[in-house]
């Protein structure tokens, strides 16, 4: 899947919890969402008139992220819950980002792979 493909299937999936996201998909919109914050943190240090402007976008991509995260975790067979452990500083991080690079497995409890994941023999 491409970044443009991922970026469009997250935001047509906006706010759904349910089914797979494979690397690609998660990586890429994480890709789009740091690339436009550090634009709109330019623009606004440029025109401080746009600086609410970064706080628009944070709260507009707030679901996305969480439905995004979800479908990720689906992906290797764990739930979507475990996102709270974002919640623990450092340790939480770390668990976080080490489920998120895992690799797709096959069908599971949430579904058959993603279209675009390799499935992990």
């Amino acid at each position: 899947m491409g970044f443009s493909d991922a970026v469009r299937s997250v935001i047509n999936q906006y706010a759904g919890f349910t089914g797979r996201a494979g690397r690609s998909e998660f990586w890429y919109w994480v890709l789009f969402t740091f690339v436009v914050g550090i634009v709109i943190q330019a623009l606004s240090g440029m025109m401080p008139s746009l600086t609410y402007l970064g706080y628009l976008f944070s709260l507009a991509t707030i679901v996305p992220n969480l439905s995004v995260g979800a479908r990720r975790l689906h992906d290797i067979g764990k739930s979507g819950w475990l996102q709270l452990a974002w919640l623990i500083p450092i340790l939480g991080w770390i668990y976080m980002i080490y489920l998120l690079i895992q690799p797709s497995q096959g069908p599971n409890a949430y579904g058959d792979a993603p279209a675009s994941a390799p499935v992990a023999a």
